[in-house]
């Protein structure tokens, strides 16, 4: 059965892979736990350009409905 797990924030997932990025480059893993590592750290980079596409778009919707509404006025 599997766990629900919360996606985490943005700033969660930066902060996440930053540390990830800080423990790979000390380079003091093994390469299992480096592989691991890598691992996790390609989720929190996908859970990271997700936010930013859905705030990207969000934005362009937004800025869309101002130009709209100048272009009445």
């Amino acid at each position: 059965m599997k766990k629900n797990v919360e996606t985490p924030t943005l700033e969660e997932a930066l902060t996440n892979l930053e540390k990830i990025v800080q423990d790979l480059e000390q380079g003091q893993l093994s390469l299992d736990k480096s592989m691991d590592k890598f691992e996790e750290g390609v989720k929190l980079y996908k859970i990271c350009r997700q936010s930013l596409e859905s705030a990207d778009k969000k934005i362009k919707i937004l800025t869309d409905a101002l130009k709209e509404e100048d272009w009445r006025e």
